[in-house]
């Protein structure tokens, strides 16, 4: 994996942690009702509306955000790694949540849910796997 490949990664996990953030954070009910489009209802099929774990999950992407920004604007291979840690970390617990929730689902949901959560989990994999060697060394 080169640097380049690996901010492209980060640069997707900020977009998603930003509009996830931002949405859950700020509009909590309209996350719960309308994610991840309008009709679909994939969190609001889970169990009633709690507003507290909603804006913790906003509050989680937030935080994720800030964290990936700050690996994006200055990248080193140990800061990319160790973004990637901490996205695996939570993407990991959170498809294995959903992995074994999915039975409130219909088929077509059920794929669309594995694919999204994996969807996540792929960029944090590519932060966590190793560079080049040069970049390794700190010569990037």
């Amino acid at each position: 994996m080169t640097l380049r490949s690996k901010r492209f990664a980060a640069a997707v996990l900020a977009f998603l942690a930003a509009v996830l953030g931002v949405w859950a954070g700020g509009f909590p009910l309209s996350f719960y009702t309308d994610f991840p489009i309008g009709g679909w209802q994939w969190v609001s099929l889970l169990g009633p509306y709690n507003e507290h774990l909603v804006r913790d999950f906003g509050a989680t992407m937030l935080a994720l955000l800030v964290f990936t920004v700050w690996a994006w604007r200055t990248p080193t291979a140990e800061k990319l790694r160790i973004t990637g840690w901490a996205w695996l970390l939570f993407s990991a617990v959170h498809f294995l949540w959903h992995l074994l929730h999915l039975d409130v689902f219909t088929t077509f949901h059920k794929i669309g849910n594995v694919v999204a959560l994996a969807l996540i989990l792929l960029p944090a994999v590519l932060l966590v796997l190793p560079g080049r060697k040069a970049e390794i060394r700190g010569q990037s």
